[in-house]
């Protein structure tokens, strides 16, 4: 809990006594080791107050800053009643933000709340993903498909939803398909299938001498990806230009094949500890860094599961 209370264990014969906080320690008493653990209380007088009532044994120590709860189950008990604390503290803030929403409501049709949280259903969009992900305490629920929010991140989530039901309305399927009836024989159009046929051809340039480890994950400008093999064939400089990523002048290409990493590969893989830099961008692939892998780690879940028996089952 950033902030919050915090319980370490620690012997009482290094703690000074005190029978209350504004008496003096006996220095003169002898001081025999007893099991019990300290805690940090960052809160208001009233929180302490029970604290006092509830702990009716702790002593406070000024070189710890930290009040000493004596027992051998002193942690167990702290922890129980710090989670109650932390309960009642997000109940009062689910309330305040249950009498904020009734107030000023946001009206959408992706967004419902219920008796314990808001409930999100969009059409599929990475734009409204990644802004709910950044809501506290937001939720996936695989089994209903939909997303929960507490009432207490409703702030954040008021602040959000402009882009989020932005993003919703463009990926709705009629809205999608008027797109691309509107572009429908242009010259954006006719980029947008070259690009899409480049793709499934699941090859990408690398330096010809300096290619990529084969068969571990790889960041690249398509995503991270597994490298198989190459055998050599040159890449044009154009179509690398226009598909991958802006050709080094000078510098040469081959093609080399990929793969997507299963689950399994790309949960058990390191992050670099640094992103790409200048260098590494240019020559078109890199160690791939944590939020890179969090998204190659999604997309295998996600075919995972519209490629498992259970779901070619129900789609059939």
């Amino acid at each position: 809990m950033n902030g919050g209370p915090r319980i370490t264990t620690e012997p009482e014969s290094v703690i000074p006594r005190y029978s209350t906080m504004e008496q003096k320690p006996d220095s003169d008493a002898p001081s025999t080791p007893r099991d019990g653990a300290t805690i940090e209380l960052h809160h208001d007088r009233i929180t302490v107050q029970r604290f006092r009532e509830t702990f009716p044994r702790a002593q406070w120590s000024d070189r710890l800053n930290a009040w000493f709860v004596p027992g051998r189950t002193a942690q167990r008990r702290l922890g129980r009643w710090l989670a109650q604390i932390e309960a009642e503290a997000e109940a009062f803030a689910d309330e305040k933000g249950r009498d904020s929403f009734a107030f000023d409501p946001i009206e959408s049709r992706y967004l419902e709340a219920g008796p314990s949280s808001f409930q999100i259903r969009t059409p599929y969009s990475r734009t409204v993903i990644n802004e709910i992900r950044e809501i506290p305490f937001a939720r996936w629920d695989a089994d209903r498909r939909l997303w929960t929010v507490p009432y207490r991140s409703f702030d954040e989530l008021r602040r959000r939803w402009p882009a989020i039901e932005t993003a919703a309305e463009r990926s709705e399927p009629e809205t999608r398909k008027a797109r691309r009836d509107a572009i429908k024989g242009t010259e954006e159009d006719r980029a947008s299938k070259a690009k899409t046929r480049e793709r499934r051809r699941k090859r990408y340039p690398v330096p010809a001498n300096d290619g990529p480890p084969l068969e571990r994950a790889i960041g690249t400008h398509i995503g991270v990806v597994f490298f198989t093999g190459t055998d050599g064939e040159l890449a044009d400089a154009a179509t690398v230009d226009s598909f991958y990523f802006p050709a080094a002048r000078g510098e040469e290409y081959v093609w080399a094949s990929w793969r997507p990493g299963a689950l399994e590969e790309l949960v058990t893989t390191w992050p670099a500890r640094t992103s790409p830099g200048r260098q590494e961008l240019d020559r078109g692939w890199w160690l791939p860094t944590l939020d890179e892998l969090r998204t190659a780690r999604r997309n295998a879940k996600y075919r995972r599961r519209t490629t498992s028996p259970n779901a070619r089952a129900t789609a059939g």
